[in-house]
């Protein structure tokens, strides 16, 4: 499993292609020859980007639905809905296709956010404001998800 930490600020060019940065190239050169799954977020208006071992792993989950239960086909339908296979090209640029960029709102301003085994894509302006939407209630969010009276230090 990857960890990949930063979140960097870079710009798509005329055909949405975006250079990955130095240290987040660096991180991912371990996966970069495998390639890529891009994909739309479920919660966010933003897009995700795997490395293609995480996105393996994520299918093997995902695998062990039952498709004959109509809301599991129904959610790998949506989950999968526009995925492609992206690979970096040898200056270290994707190609992010135009449905894919217009599904985020991305025109120029991109920032690439570190999500612990994958990447986020967002829209600059849409990622400052998801981030200063969510950060008066973060204290709350911290505690439910991450707050335990146990711990886990034995």
């Amino acid at each position: 499993m990857i960890n990949l930490i930063g979140t960097y600020e870079c710009k798509a060019d005329s055909k949405g292609r975006l250079m990955l940065s130095s240290p987040l190239k660096k991180q991912l050169l371990p996966v970069i020859q495998e390639g890529f799954v891009l994909k739309r977020s479920v919660f966010q208006a933003c897009l995700e980007l795997y490395p293609m071992a995480e996105w393996n792993a994520m299918m093997q989950k995902i695998n062990k639905l039952n498709r004959f239960r109509k809301k599991n086909n129904d959610f790998i339908r949506l989950f999968t809905a526009g995925v492609k296979v992206l690979e970096a090209d040898a200056s270290g640029r994707v190609l992010i296709p135009k449905d894919l960029l217009a599904f985020a709102g991305i025109d120029k301003e991109i920032v690439l956010s570190s999500a612990v085994n994958i990447i986020e894509i967002w829209d600059k302006t849409k990622y400052e404001k998801a981030v200063n939407d969510a950060i008066d209630g973060f204290a709350d969010l911290a505690e439910e998800v991450m707050g335990n009276e146990e711990t886990d230090e034995d």
